[in-house]
């Protein structure tokens, strides 16, 4: 397998796994379909804002997934350059050293979240 693909491969998992879910979660409170208990309240006050309160809402999640994975990845990409004492690896290889900037692969029209996003680059 190719570096780039190793890299990919963790791009995608990510995206999947935490971008996408939070995003998703999100959509799923603001739009009053979730039906646990714990979450009936707070899906209670969502639903009383208006349409374009909500996709405030939801801009502003995304905002801050986006934000936390930019800087969990150049947190790691700081740790790489330094201590080298947090990894993560794809088929025994440290993604961080298969990247020039690992913080920045999510990002541009060829970025981890327009590739693997079912939501896309821009939300």
């Amino acid at each position: 397998m190719k570096e780039d693909n190793k890299l990919d491969q963790f791009g995608k998992f990510l995206v999947e796994n935490l971008r996408d879910k939070g995003i998703s979660h999100a959509e799923i409170l603001l739009n009053n379909k979730s039906k646990a208990p714990s979450r009936l309240p707070l899906q209670s006050e969502l639903n009383k804002l208006s349409d374009l309160q909500k996709d405030l809402v939801k801009k502003t999640v995304v905002e801050s997934i986006d934000v936390a994975i930019h800087d969990f990845l150049f947190a790691l990409q700081e740790l790489a350059d330094f201590d080298n004492n947090i990894k993560i690896l794809v088929d025994d290889e440290n993604i961080v050293q298969l990247s020039d900037g690992i913080h920045g692969e999510s990002y541009s029209n060829d970025g981890w979240n327009a590739k693997y996003s079912h939501f896309g680059e821009n939300i």
